[in-house]
């Protein structure tokens, strides 16, 4: 197992705030997508893109909660770092502490597969399928 990376709070703070910003984002980004597929189902007759659509919106329900959780655990882990801030006051620019790699790593996951949906969705859009 390696040894886990030292960083500074400052950093992982901002990092965070980050993370809230995009993960809003996508959320609002998602509602956006719900509604234009609202918008265009009328326009599909056939059983196979009637499916189609079904399955983006289950999709978009799917990434609401994977992004609903996610912004729980960052600001989980902001109240945690809080609470280290307190403890730790006058040590907090010199002295640096664990990472969040395993939080990191579920946001670059959940970034990937987002971009993955939204690349398919949008295909879908304009052509159909």
């Amino acid at each position: 197992m390696t040894e886990q990376a030292k960083v500074y709070l400052s950093d992982l703070h901002f990092e965070h705030m980050q993370w809230l910003s995009e993960l809003r984002f996508w959320d609002e980004e998602l509602n956006s997508f719900n509604k234009r597929l609202e918008e265009v189902v009328g326009r599909y007759t056939e059983n196979e893109k009637k499916a189609k659509v079904e399955h983006f919106h289950n999709r978009f329900v799917l990434h609401h909660n994977a992004i609903n959780k996610l912004v729980k655990e960052v600001n989980q882990h902001e109240k945690v770092m809080a609470r280290y801030a307190e403890r730790h006051l006058e040590d907090l620019e010199t002295m640096p502490i664990d990472d969040h790699d395993l939080l990191r790593d579920k946001i670059e996951t959940e970034k990937k597969l987002y971009l993955e949906l939204k690349s398919e969705y949008y295909k879908f859009l304009t052509h159909g399928n």
